[in-house]
């Protein structure tokens, strides 16, 4: 479903637990706790930045399970799927309701800087 302002709260849980669980077996300590610091709030800029974008997220079972967002310009900014629900298929659902919307944009590309851990599900 599409992304509403009161979905910040479980954005910002999920990302810093999935990328302090799932990415953590390709960064350091160190790494994980500049990308997604305990301090991370609702307000923060780079928060709010996703209600400006093109964003969804999953639930299954009424669990917040992953979410992801792109610019209007076709830039794919965030997709984090919760560490249980790893390779069952929500990432690609984001994915292609973004890429159905860059369709609908007109946008011939999506671009995106990944993660280590996630370079594998991009180039596939």
């Amino acid at each position: 479903r599409i992304l509403v302002e009161s979905d910040l709260s479980s954005c910002v849980k999920l990302f810093f637990d999935t990328v302090h669980t799932v990415n953590a077996k390709d960064y350091t300590n160190e790494q994980l706790n500049m990308w997604a610091p305990a301090t991370t709030k609702v307000t923060d800029p780079g928060c709010q930045t996703i209600l400006n974008h093109i964003a969804y997220v999953a639930e299954i079972n009424k669990m917040f399970v992953g979410f992801g967002d792109m610019t209007k310009q076709g830039y794919l900014d965030r997709l984090y799927v919760h560490h249980n629900y790893q390779r069952q298929g929500v990432a690609s659902a984001i994915v292609n309701k973004l890429i159905a919307d860059a369709y609908k944009l007109g946008l011939a590309e999506i671009t995106t800087h990944s993660s280590i851990t996630a370079k594998p599900f991009f180039e596939s």
